[in-house]
């Protein structure tokens, strides 16, 4: 760790409840346990990058419901699509998606990936979350007297709406730290305008609905040459299997770079995969999960899109599957309307001409 890191990480950091209670006080003061230092912010974080939520409704029908059930998860996309820069983090729980602990701004310059010691802060911040939450989770148990903090955190959990017997059991344990995208979702906004008037026609053309074509900002931000630790490759992540089975000449040569025959072999996989699931939310989530995945899931607790999301424990349905279809809702709602998010402008690149589409219909 060298002498500028040192000096560095001796910082202030930004910290909100969002949404919080008590006229925006926040749950983490000066603490001996705590690494940093936090300043109360009486504006809703961060107050030059909000929009307003009312825009989007909390449900709505049509081709891609969302369940009012589901627009905390979506909420909370929205936010790290657009809100939350690549240097902060937001801790919060992984089941319950509303309850934000706080978000810290990550000292010095912070690139697209973390240094080691950028990390170990991270890492920090998250147990020491971990251990208040359970030291409040026991107290409570034996009836204790609570601090100023705690008495504040308990009220934190209970404006979501939910009861206290709900929230805070477990949820030492559901701690978890996410890092904003902000620009990295901008940036994927302005590849995609080279793509997404052919990324439509392909869907169109399969009978699908054309806003299938936003489904790269939930994959790779419009990346071509992504590569992901399950050994997914370009901007549709295809893996060699399902490249095989679904993308024009997949069993020939790996063409899984190519952003427009991969949209093909997206759109032939999304058909089969509705007619085999029925519905738009499993199949988007398939595309996470699986087909034969999301079969096990509606065999084990129903039809119901939401009770699987809330209730589902199956092998590898975890935090990336739960959360696939709100992501894609996230995202959808962003790239219709990037203006209250990205109030700068988003300056969309050139659409590629029609000679350098590929012919792989």
């Amino acid at each position: 760790m060298n002498r500028l890191f040192l000096k560095t990480s001796l910082f202030a950091v930004i910290l909100i409840l969002l949404n919080a209670c008590g006229g925006g006080s926040s749950v983490a003061t000066r603490d001996k346990a705590a690494p940093y230092t936090a300043r109360d912010l009486k504006q809703p974080y961060p107050s030059k990058r909000t929009y307003s939520s009312a825009a989007y409704p909390a449900t709505y029908s049509g081709i891609f419901p969302k369940p009012a059930a589901l627009e905390p998860a979506v909420d909370f996309w929205r936010k790290t699509y657009a809100v939350w820069q690549r240097s902060e983090i937001a801790y919060h729980d992984d089941r319950f998606m509303d309850v934000v602990y706080e978000v810290i701004t990550l000292p010095g310059y912070v690139a697209e990936s973390l240094t080691s010691e950028q990390k170990q802060l991270m890492n920090e911040r998250r147990d020491f979350w971990k251990d208040k939450i359970a030291t409040l989770e026991n107290k409570l148990r034996y009836n204790a007297p609570l601090t100023t903090n705690e008495r504040q955190l308990v009220a934190r959990l209970e404006s979501t709406g939910r009861p206290l017997s709900t929230v805070l059991p477990g949820a030492s344990e559901r701690v978890r730290g996410q890092r904003g995208t902000r620009e990295r979702f901008k940036h994927g906004l302005e590849i995609s305008g080279r793509y997404d008037q052919q990324f439509r026609k392909i869907f169109r053309n399969a009978g699908l609905p054309e806003e299938l074509a936003y489904l790269p900002h939930v994959e790779s931000s419009f990346q071509p040459a992504a590569r992901s630790s399950a050994g997914a490759v370009g901007m549709w992540q295809f893996t060699k299997g399902a490249a095989k089975t679904f993308m024009p000449g997949g069993n020939k040569v790996d063409q899984r770079m190519d952003p427009f025959i991969s949209a093909y072999g997206a759109a032939r996989y999304l058909s089969y995969a509705y007619k085999k699931l029925g519905d738009w939310p499993s199949a988007l989530t398939s595309y996470n999960h699986g087909i034969g995945g999301m079969k096990r899931a509606k065999n084990h607790v129903g039809h119901d899109f939401v009770r699987i999301v809330e209730q589902y424990d199956g092998p590898a349905f975890g935090f990336a599957s739960r959360n696939y279809y709100a992501q894609f809702l996230a995202a959808r709602e962003i790239a219709n309307n990037p203006r209250p998010f990205f109030p700068e402008g988003v300056r969309y690149e050139a659409s590629l001409p029609s000679g350098q589409y590929v012919a792989a219909e």
